[in-house]
């Protein structure tokens, strides 16, 4: 058989349970470095000697490098063996982490985020591959469940860890805190897992490697700088839109042309594999671009110190943990179309009660509203993560692993991407217009309690009415891309219907032969 065969799957006991702790182990430890820098940058900067343009760099190269490298993971895996790759990313990983806490300069920094993002990029695919392939067939949703804790919960606790770690200790720790979990994975990945089969005749198709990550970089690069350097009005983001698209021309021109592409496409041949794809996109977008918002929103329009926000953005991560527990038996019973369409709208309807939010919203209703939009994302991610390799052949699962990976990673970036730039155009929109109605003309400027207040004939009175409609345009703007997401939301629950009965599936594969390769 082509390409490198699924590994038999692992009869329940020790051996399957420390593969599960150190796949999970790797999920978090990645999944937790795409947000828990962020809130450290500014403690960097000074530490590193950095200007606001050098420090971000910090993110992009991580972002770019794991974009570029999570493509190539399936081919990598099934050319020299899942177990030696995964146990070479973690330690790479885990080495790159210790350098970013120990680098002097800022070059120094975004040498290691690069390499640390190019080691990362497989871990979530890998584990992933490896979570599917240690459970049968009907213990899957289970399986999902547990490996999607981590990465639901990595990003949405990142933020608060690392203002933890950096307030009490350093920034540096934002980095060491990874130096134990990656020991742990790796010496129990070299203990406890098996090889999975190795295709030595795979050769790498070099131009289709390249075309791709000339296009996924350029691409992440216009994202993730568009918002500072004003998006079209930049050279360099036309540029690397430019160089962008011809990236990804020449990589499908080549891809549909030659024997033997960079990327199997027969995945795209499994119509539920293309369901997860698509819903896994929408995740992507929505979980990273509310998490984006959440933090401007709950610090600048609330007030809320950064731990405080920290406590409250893990509020949503105790809604999602709560759903991951019990999705996995509820899809014994549920469709898994049905659980996603649910997930959705609930998530839908917490967008809703969010376009209404003020610097007035309570606590309660912001932790109540957060909880049940975490519910609703456990209650797709888990199912469409389940039904995507619910039909796949066993030799795609790791492709189909590291593309689903891509997919959510794009997905990511552009939703961010979008919801920021909204959020800076927005604000000053609307900051314009209601800036026209501040005269002296405005009977509601004549009331006693505004004058009494606001004396708009001296410099400090002009100031605090400049800081309130400033407020009331962030507000305004906050609404506005909540709304957003709200339609995009609404707008992928009519396509539940792509995917196929999940229970017709289990009944046909249960006397499928993976479930006999058991070891004892």
């Amino acid at each position: 058989m082509p390409g490198a065969a699924a590994a038999p799957i692992v009869a329940p006991g020790l051996r399957r349970n420390m593969v599960t702790i150190c796949a999970m182990t790797a999920t978090i430890m990645q999944a937790l470095d795409t947000t828990i820098a962020n809130v450290a940058l500014p403690y960097m900067q000074g530490s590193l000697s950095a200007s606001q343009d050098q420090i971000n760099w910090v993110l992009t190269s991580y972002i770019v490098a794991a974009a570029i490298m999570t493509a190539p993971v399936g081919w990598i895996a099934n050319r020299f063996g899942r177990k030696r790759i995964f146990i070479i990313c973690s330690a790479g990983f885990t080495i790159a982490s210790v350098m970013c806490g120990l680098a002097q300069d800022i070059n120094q920094m975004v040498l290691f985020r690069l390499l640390q993002g190019v080691f990362g990029a497989a871990l979530v695919p890998l584990s992933q591959a490896v979570m599917l392939d240690s459970y049968a067939l009907h213990e899957r949703a289970k399986a999902m469940s547990i490996w999607g804790m981590g990465v639901m919960m990595g990003p949405i606790m990142g933020p608060s860890l690392g203002a933890w770690l950096t307030e009490t200790y350093s920034w540096h720790w934002v980095f060491f805190v990874n130096l134990p979990f990656g020991i742990f994975t790796v010496l129990g990945l070299l203990v406890f897992m098996d090889e999975t089969r190795k295709d030595h005749e795979l050769r790498f198709d070099w131009f289709g490697f390249m075309a791709l990550a000339i296009g996924i970089g350029a691409m992440q690069l216009a994202l993730d700088r568009g918002e500072q350097l004003g998006w079209l009005e930049s050279n360099e983001i036309i540029a690397e839109a430019i160089v962008s698209v011809i990236g990804f021309y020449y990589f499908f021109a080549h891809s549909f042309t030659t024997a033997k592409p960079f990327i199997q496409f027969a995945i795209f041949k499994d119509r539920n594999f293309i369901g997860g794809c698509v819903f896994m996109a929408v995740m992507g977008l929505v979980l990273f671009s509310t998490m984006a918002l959440a933090s401007p929103y709950l610090q600048n329009v609330t007030g809320f110190p950064i731990m405080t926000a920290g406590l409250l953005l893990a509020s949503r991560g105790c809604g999602t943990f709560v759903a991951m527990m019990l999705v996995g038996r509820l899809m014994r019973y549920i469709e898994a179309r049905t659980l996603i369409a649910s997930g959705l709208t609930l998530t839908c309807a917490s967008l809703y009660v969010m376009t209404g939010w003020t610097d007035q919203t309570a606590v309660d209703s912001i932790v109540v509203i957060s909880i049940v939009q975490g519910f609703g994302f456990g209650l797709v991610f888990v199912p469409l993560s389940t039904v995507a390799f619910l039909t796949l052949p066993g030799q795609l699962r790791t492709d189909g692993t590291s593309m689903l990976t891509l997919v959510r990673n794009v997905a990511s970036s552009i939703g961010i991407s979008v919801v920021i730039a909204q959020l800076t155009s927005g604000t000053r929109d609307a900051h314009a217009v209601l800036a026209e109605h501040i005269t002296p003309f405005n009977n509601a400027m004549q009331m006693p309690n505004v004058t009494g207040t606001i004396d708009m004939a001296t410099t400090t009175g002009r100031a605090m009415m400049d800081a309130i409609v400033t407020m009331q345009a962030q507000i305004i703007a906050f609404s506005r891309d909540y709304q957003l997401v709200m339609f995009v939301t609404a707008c992928a629950i009519p396509l539940a219907i792509m995917i196929g009965s999940t229970k017709a599936a289990l009944r046909k594969q249960s006397q499928a032969p993976e479930h006999a390769a058991v070891i004892e």
